[in-house]
């Protein structure tokens, strides 16, 4: 056997295959400090998320094809129809682009729980909800039913709370290694922007990117049929 199948026999779960390769290739790993707290844990090296991200881009280049395939047969949308008003209000309304980016993201996130539950089982998640808890200023997971009954209460406790589209961590989700959020510009050839956030947000920072990182620890990247940003 070669050098990689060995290690990964002895640490499966720090392993993944290559898309499109039967070869496994172990995650290598290096412990660094995340956050303020003087916690320690294993983040992923590059060779360990190029294998991660391979997956993440595959599905957003499947998603986007689908869906203009479905809508606009097979070829790109314009920037005039990206712009184009179909839903919303005057003050908040719904772009063609948006909702067009809506129907991708819905795609790609199941494409994403198929090909990460054979390569990395156990070791990500899939829009889940965290936050800082106010009281231990520690990271918590927030789970849907607790999230459920937080909104039936009026959903002042998930002020300042985020959702990122993917999550890897070290098979405890509290131990996150990268964060990745799925983007689809309209048009295609922009490049892939955070959400910018309202000013005075509880976590007082410009955009999505930001609040990701204040409150995982981990810088997060931007995921586009084009590839991936940092």
């Amino acid at each position: 056997m070669d050098s990689a199948t060995s290690a990964c026999e002895r640490n499966p779960a720090y392993c993944a295959k290559v898309a499109g390769e039967e070869t496994v290739h172990p995650l290598v790993v290096r412990a660094v400090q995340v956050g303020t707290v003087g916690r320690a844990w294993q983040v992923l090296d590059e060779l360990a998320r190029k294998p991660i991200e391979d997956i993440l881009v595959e599905c957003a280049k499947w998603a986007n094809a689908e869906v203009n395939k479905k809508e606009l047969g097979e070829r790109a949308p314009t920037e005039q129809e990206c712009e184009q008003q179909v839903g919303g209000t005057r003050e908040n309304p719904v772009t063609r682009g948006m909702r067009l980016g809506g129907a991708k993201h819905r795609l790609a996130t199941p494409c994403t729980e198929e090909k990460l539950s054979r390569t990395l089982p156990g070791r990500f998640r899939l829009e889940q909800r965290y936050r800082i808890n106010p009281d231990t200023r520690q990271l918590e997971l927030i789970t849907h039913e607790a999230e459920l009954e937080m909104l039936r209460e009026g959903g002042k406790e998930l002020v300042g709370s985020v959702v990122p589209d993917v999550i890897i961590h070290t098979g405890n989700p509290l131990q996150v290694q990268a964060v990745f959020d799925f983007k689809f510009p309209c048009p295609e050839t922009n490049t892939p922007k955070w959400r910018s956030l309202s000013p005075g947000n509880a976590l007082g920072v410009r955009n999505q990117g930001e609040a990701y990182f204040k409150v995982l620890g981990e810088a997060p990247s931007r995921v586009a049929p084009g590839g991936v940003f940092k």
